[in-house]
Order: C-alpha cells, then sequence, then structure tokens
C-alpha cells in the first residue's frame, strides 16, 4: 500500500502527468510565476478538476534541488472514483445506495475516522468538493485504520451540483443540522439517502440545507451543543444501519 505522496516537479511533466491519468491530489504553483507554461499548467489543471494552490515561493525551497520551476503536483494516496459509476453499480447490483457527502470537513483526522465509521456502515461513497476539503494524506489513512482504502471516494467540482444529481438519480438527501426540525430516529434513512454533515465552524452549506429533501438533528440533553462531527456521523450513519437491517429483517 502506497503510504507516502509521491511528487513531481516540473510544469512540463505536470502537463504529461495529467493527460495521462494520473490521480493527482493537489498542484502548488509559485504564485509569483505568470509565464505561459504556467498558464498551461492552471489551463489543463482546471479542465480537470484537479486542486490548485498558488503559495509563496518559500514553500518550494526545500525543493530546490528539483528542476521545479514553481509547479509541484502531489499524487494521491487514492484512486478517486466517480459518483455516476458507484450510483449505477450500486443500482445495478441491486443494493440501496447510502451515499455521505461531506461539506467543508478539512481536519485530516476526523477525515479518517470518518471513513473508518462509513465503512462499517455500508456507506457506497463519500463524496468531497475538490476545494475545501480533508487532504487525504498519511495521517487521514492511518486515523481511517485503513479504511480510505476499502471505500470509493468522489471528488466533484460542486458539491452542491453533486447532491443535486444524486436527487436525480432517486436519491433522497438528509442534512444532518441543528437546525433540523426532525429526530435523526424519526427520519426514514431506509431509502435510497445521501446524508450530508458540515463542519463543525460553518456547518452545512445554506445552498445545500436548501435543496435537501429532509433536516434532522440528533436528539441531545445535558448543557453541550454540539458533539464532534466524526461522532455526529457515527450516530447518523449507524442509524441508516440500524433502520436498514430491520427493514430487511422484516422482509424476510
Amino acid at each position: 500500500m502506497q503510504t507516502k505522496h509521491q511528487q513531481i516537479y516540473g510544469a512540463r511533466a505536470v502537463i504529461e502527468a495529467i493527460e495521462s491519468g494520473k490521480n493527482i491530489d493537489k498542484i502548488w504553483i509559485d504564485r509569483k510565476k505568470n509565464n505561459p507554461l504556467i498558464k498551461e499548467v492552471i489551463f489543463v489543471a482546471q479542465k480537470n478538476h484537479i486542486p490548485l494552490q498558488f503559495v509563496p515561493e518559500e514553500k518550494f525551497y526545500p525543493y530546490n534541488g528539483k528542476n521545479h520551476q514553481g509547479v509541484l503536483a502531489k499524487l494521491s494516496l487514492i484512486e478517486y472514483q466517480s459518483l455516476e459509476n458507484i450510483l449505477f453499480d450500486t443500482f445495478n447490483k441491486g443494493e440501496v445506495p447510502l451515499i455521505l457527502a461531506l461539506d467543508g470537513i478539512t481536519d485530516v483526522r476526523n477525515f479518517g475516522a470518518i471513513a473508518r465509521t462509513a465503512v462499517s456502515a455500508g456507506v457506497h461513497a463519500i463524496v468531497v468538493e475538490d476545494k475545501g476539503s480533508a487532504e487525504i494524506n498519511e495521517d487521514a489513512i492511518k486515523t481511517s485504520a485503513g479504511a480510505l482504502m476499502h471505500i470509493a471516494v468522489c471528488r466533484e467540482k460542486s458539491l452542491l451540483n453533486a447532491v443535486k444529481n444524486m436527487q436525480m438519480h432517486g436519491l433522497r438527501v438528509v442534512a444532518a443540522t441543528e437546525k433540523g426540525n426532525i429526530s435523526v430516529f424519526k427520519t426514514d434513512l431506509s431509502l435510497p439517502t445521501a446524508v450530508v454533515m458540515g463542519s463543525e465552524e460553518k456547518g452545512i452549506s445554506p445552498s445545500i440545507l436548501k435543496v435537501s429533501d429532509a433536516l434532522c438533528h440528533i436528539p441531545m440533553v445535558g448543557n453541550i451543543a454540539s458533539l464532534n462531527v466524526s461522532v455526529a456521523t457515527g450516530i447518523v450513519l449507524f442509524e441508516c444501519l440500524r433502520q436498514r437491517l430491520t427493514k430487511e429483517n422484516i422482509n424476510e
């Protein structure tokens, strides 16, 4: 299993890596560089929905022995999957899709813990946006206990569009939020479902809340107003699993 990011240096080498279909996690570009080759890197990266980070030249100091030209690509530790393919394959197998969409989860350890829970709860795929999401690095994979190597991760240019796409495929989008008007334990999660979880700081984007089919909350007692996002995700996902197992037993 690959456990460290492999890196590609130099504008032309990065362009060739993108065009050959390499799974690239992100690309660093020296913010002071502005030449035709750099512009070509930016164009090709954006065309292929690869996150770009414009960084100070100091970021490249550790790589001064390399002919980096102000461009460095980090290869992904996992292979990103197509959401369309995941949905098609899941329905084709006669399974009831359960997709987890993460909105603005940036902490790698939270992400790893969520992935570990998702695998245990039978989630078919985790969907993230290509910007503003946790980097899937060594810490994330370690925290997931290797689960990230066993679950599909889909990286989308727009999480809102991904949510709408899942609705078009017949999934019910359930957003877990403190603003929810129904308990998660009274929400039907046995249907084809996409669960949306937001960050502890900002929660779920208003645009996604607006299009969601249901807003649910986790009932709580005591003086603590909120839960860690990985804990909250675990509660929601295992309620999904409980309902689905109960429904299977009733139908047998």
